[in-house]
């Protein structure tokens, strides 16, 4: 039984993930795991942490404090670039689940290609084959570019379920998205709010949201949903948690998917991280 509230997508492995989750970026100790467990209780079932977030067991502990048992939720982690040779990846993984406490991930994704390195086709074996064991129930990728999935596919036959992109008003990636459609890739967008202050002083947004009686946040999430994209916002405060779900009650028409599609700018990306050429450490 999972949470009627959100509807779920399903991925090209045949598992189905929430059509929202929850990001866990910065969220560490005991205010961490009471900001995750508010969120558990308001009803997120897909949590997103990473190996280079520091706090695998953070959400762990989290886990182990709701009443909501680990069936019904989906933990995804991920892969760090220092560790894309397959035998470190593999450790890496394993190092995973014993931080966390758990005895699988729900996902688990390569956090970034780092192409001048060229290891990633190894780092996604390790990743078939932890699937294999039992260890991960779905593999993805965060930030690959077509060129990066394409090589993927060709050199071990298996396209990554998910790819997580930097995706939001102002960088909406709307040939990045199309390719995954296309190919049976779900997208899932990191900071999906941008910048929270650009974004919730922005005007027009502010506009929209008025003639909808939502938060704008609420109108941006809902744009995300009706792009197909998984947005995984992060709030530690109770009241936002909420709102950042709430957002199945409504639609945006088509005038308003197009003004929020003629904010994106090719600059667009908060940290100006280039898969192309962005190392991860």
């Amino acid at each position: 039984m999972t949470n009627a509230m959100i509807p779920e997508i399903t991925l090209n492995d045949g598992n189905r993930i929430p059509a929202v989750g929850f990001g866990t970026y910065k969220l560490k100790g005991n205010e961490g795991v009471a900001a995750i467990e508010s969120a558990i209780n308001h009803g997120y079932r897909l949590l997103d942490s990473a190996y280079n977030y520091e706090n695998e067991g953070t959400v762990g502990e989290a886990i182990r404090r709701t009443s909501v048992p680990r069936e019904q939720l989906q933990i995804t982690s991920k892969l760090p670039g220092r560790y894309h040779n397959y035998k470190d990846a593999v450790t890496t993984v394993q190092e995973s689940l014993y931080r966390a406490n758990l005895d699988y991930y729900d996902i688990y994704l390569i956090h970034w290609p780092n192409p001048n390195r060229e290891l990633y086709v190894e780092a996604w074996q390790a990743l078939i084959d932890a699937k294999k064991w039992g260890l991960i129930r779905t593999i993805g990728v965060c930030n690959f570019l077509p060129e990066h999935l394409t090589k993927l596919e060709k050199e071990t036959g298996v396209l990554p379920a998910i790819n997580q992109i930097e995706l939001h008003p102002f960088f909406n990636q709307e040939e990045q998205r199309k390719w995954h459609g296309e190919h049976g890739i779900v997208t899932e967008s990191w900071s999906p709010l941008a910048r929270a202050n650009d974004v919730f002083e922005h005007e027009t947004l502010k506009k929209i949201a008025e003639k909808h009686n939502k938060t704008v946040s609420q109108v941006v999430l809902r744009w995300h949903y009706q792009l197909g994209a998984v947005a995984i916002p992060k709030s530690a405060n109770p009241t936002r948690q909420l709102e950042n779900i709430s957002i199945f009650d409504f639609s945006l028409d088509a005038d308003d998917m197009q003004t929020i599609a003629s904010f994106t700018r090719p600059d667009g990306r908060l940290k100006g991280q280039d898969p192309a050429v962005y190392e991860e450490f």
